[in-house]
């Protein structure tokens, strides 16, 4: 895709501060991607309803934080579409509309939400689908919702990894049946693959909130690397004097991100003679994570100090968002005789 007339569509639900699987995962993408086209990015509020229904206290605070993070790391509300979903009522329109027509076993067949299922605890280890009943319609009918989201802003690509191409195709297929029964009406989105890296948590594990093993971006320089230096090791490590394997070392996966050719080479190396301790192994990663962290807390911190900033990126992408989607609308009701 080329040139500023293609439309890309992107969101994020709102569950408090950023940390640095979404900056490497999706933020950066977000950021070069600003100069290469038309973007619309959301904050997915109704989306953090599907599993935090019964308590939204938190849904104002999350979103504030999460557009801070948004502004601090360079998403340039002048180049860019900033807004809440909730504040353009035609993404529920869209909902309400495209729900007629998609089958039931659609969602069914969506693998995503039989894991959401299990983390609940509504799903055994097996595909029991009589639990699938203990579902909320939000939860089982969000990729309607999802389709909605992208399909509202004629988006031509929507940035995902590999392993969310199967997603997107749902709403592919939603485009696809919606223009068979009432013609050609919708754009259908292409997939823009990013090779984004995955971020290990401070505990080996995927980095993720939930799992209490995040670095935050807004946390300072002591804080990230007291939370670095203590993350998991070669397990054969015990003692300063054995010898290890970078390959079966957690905090090694944030080394590959982080540092230089010349650098990994050398901890390999002194992983494997213990010639270097773990301790002085991630002190050479952390520097390059704090070296990223720190102008982009100071901007956080110089944004935080001008009152309503947030409130106002929102107030004016929610206007242009809004118009956007009233197009898109228009041509909807047009199709279906409205």
């Amino acid at each position: 895709m080329s040139g500023v007339a293609q439309r890309i569509v992107s969101g994020c639900r709102p569950t408090g501060r950023l940390h640095l699987g979404h900056l490497r995962g999706a933020l950066r993408n977000w950021i070069r991607l600003q100069d290469e086209a038309q973007c619309f990015y959301f904050v997915a509020d109704w989306h953090a309803l599907t599993t935090g229904w019964q308590d939204t206290a938190g849904i104002r605070a999350s979103t504030h934080d999460m557009v801070l993070d948004w502004l601090a790391a360079g998403l340039d509300p002048a180049r860019v579409v900033l807004f809440l979903q909730s504040a353009v009522k035609e993404h529920a329109e869209l909902h309400l509309l495209l729900s007629m027509i998609v089958p039931t076993p659609w969602l069914l067949r969506n693998p995503t939400i039989k894991e959401q299922a299990r983390e609940l605890g509504l799903l055994g280890g097996g595909d029991d689908d009589s639990a699938m009943s203990q579902l909320n319609y939000g939860m089982l009918g969000y990729p309607v919702l999802q389709a909605a989201d992208i399909l509202l802003y004629d988006a031509r690509g929507v940035p995902v990894g590999i392993d969310q191409v199967p997603h997107l195709e749902m709403t592919r297929e939603v485009a696809r049946r919606f223009n068979h029964l009432y013609g050609a009406t919708l754009i259908e989105p292409a997939a823009l693959l990013t090779d984004s890296p995955k971020i290990p948590g401070t505990d080996g594990r995927k980095m993720s909130k939930s799992y209490n093993n995040a670095v935050f971006l807004s946390e300072s320089d002591q804080e990230i690397e007291t939370k670095l230096w203590r993350m998991a090791t070669d397990p054969r490590r015990v003692r300063r004097a054995d010898p290890g394997d970078p390959a079966d070392c957690p905090a090694f996966n944030l080394h590959r991100v982080y540092c230089t050719p010349a650098e990994l080479a050398t901890v390999t190396e002194g992983c494997r003679t213990a010639g270097i301790g773990c301790l002085d192994c991630k002190k050479i990663m952390s520097k390059h994570v704090v070296a990223e962290i720190a102008p982009l807390r100071a901007r956080r911190a110089a944004l935080a100090q001008t009152p309503g900033v947030v409130d106002d990126v929102l107030a004016d992408g929610n206007q242009r968002a809004r118009a956007a989607a009233a197009e898109t609308m228009g041509r909807v009701r047009e199709a279906m005789h409205l």
